[in-house]
């Protein structure tokens, strides 16, 4: 039988949905968007860039005899400025496409939703690590060369320091997916960057309104305060990794409830 005129050519399907083509298209959206290469340019730029003014400007400042308890906090300074541009990408990873109208698209080539949901988690983690861990090594050795001519420096092989190195790829990954999950659960740019902005940076200075022994129980849990711990040498009420390990707690739980709504929920 001939076409009809004007009917469209039936184009044969060449090859199933699977979950490693969904993290390729993942892959080839986040690279693909102008605010993906900035944002995590200004995350790379704070981790590197802090290392050398927060030091520099630490000595300038220091008076004779003076000590430094925490030189590590100095060279990791710029981590607590990246997470922001971390999780609010996060956020945008798959609010834009909300906005945009492309999730519905997207959900109409994949169906199943949940391994969307997974491959945009897994695509965006592993961009984000494999950013960080990097320039948290490099920051670490600018601030050396900053600390150490006035004796400040705590040497590489000192105990904990690689784990604090990694650890601070290891905490901007987990912010990241933190804030991916929040803006699947919102479906709103500015809600969701909102919401991330609010848990991690308002909720803190609140608990201060509670009586101190209720604060100093309940503060060590909140995520800022406990991913915070892998990043530190001393002592506290959690170890470093039981503090990262409350942090992915929150981000398995945004993601958890981000995949039942994203079942429930019209796109």
């Amino acid at each position: 039988m001939t076409a009809s005129v004007g009917a469209l050519p039936r184009i044969p399907h060449t090859g199933r949905v699977t979950q490693a083509r969904l993290l390729l298209s993942e892959w080839t959206k986040l690279r693909s968007v102008r605010s993906t290469v900035w944002s995590l340019l200004v995350a790379v730029v704070f981790t590197i860039g802090l290392s050398a003014l927060v030091p520099a400007v630490r000595m300038h400042h220091l008076r004779p005899g003076q000590h430094i308890d925490n030189p590590l906090e100095l060279t990791l300074a710029g981590v607590q400025m990246a997470q922001l541009a971390v999780g609010v990408l996060g956020v945008l990873v798959i609010s834009a496409e909300y906005s945009t109208g492309m999730i519905r698209a997207t959900m109409t080539a994949a169906p199943r939703r949940l391994p969307v949901l997974w491959a945009k988690a897994a695509v965006y983690g592993a961009t984000v690590f494999a950013l960080m861990v990097p320039s948290a090594f490099i920051a670490f050795f600018i601030a050396h060369s900053i600390l150490q001519p006035h004796g400040q420096a705590v040497a590489f092989g000192a105990a904990g320091v690689v784990r604090a190195l990694i650890g601070a790829g290891l905490y901007l990954t987990v912010i990241g997916v933190f804030g991916l999950g929040l803006g699947a659960i919102v479906r709103n740019t500015a809600g969701g960057i909102a919401l991330f902005a609010g848990i991690m940076f308002v909720l803190p200075p609140l608990m201060n309104v509670l009586p101190t022994s209720w604060n100093n129980a309940a503060s060590p849990y909140l995520p800022l305060q406990a991913g915070e711990r892998i990043l530190q040498l001393q002592g506290g009420t959690l170890s470093p990794w039981q503090g990262f390990g409350i942090l992915c707690c929150y981000a398995v739980a945004a993601i958890a409830a981000a995949a039942v709504l994203l079942k429930r929920r019209d796109v």
